[in-house]
């Protein structure tokens, strides 16, 4: 084996996910999910992320447009954050739940999805 092969594998790794992610309760305003995470502030990101999902085109290929969105909210609700979102391995409305900044939460959910259509542009561009 090259050296380069070996510097490759071990990079490899490196980056290998866990076989299993926690079952997360996440609780918001007028939104209850359950939800496997890596962690408690993967859970309430994803939380965040599925309720800017109902209003923003989060996806270039969103499969809705924003004329069936709008039946969806009529016809279901929409879901709206609280100040705080609150996530726990145990369940709904526990006093042990981990609590985190809906502002904070929506800042990091924003950059991420900027870095990721970065990223698309740039993959784009190359192939």
């Amino acid at each position: 084996m090259a050296g380069g092969d070996a510097d490759e594998q071990r990079e490899c790794t490196i980056y290998e996910r866990k076989e299993t992610m926690a079952k997360y309760y996440v609780e918001s305003g007028t939104m209850q999910l359950v939800t496997d995470a890596d962690d408690d502030r993967g859970a309430a990101l994803w939380a965040m992320h599925l309720c800017m999902e109902q209003v923003l085109p989060v996806c270039p290929e969103d499969p809705l447009p924003a004329s069936e969105k709008s039946n969806r909210i009529k016809q279901r609700g929409c879901y709206v954050l609280d100040r705080t979102i609150r996530t726990s391995e145990k369940g709904f409305e526990r006093e042990d739940a981990q609590v985190h900044d809906t502002g904070e939460l929506f800042a990091e959910w924003n950059q991420l999805l900027t870095a990721m259509t970065r990223l698309e542009r740039r993959l784009q561009a190359v192939c």
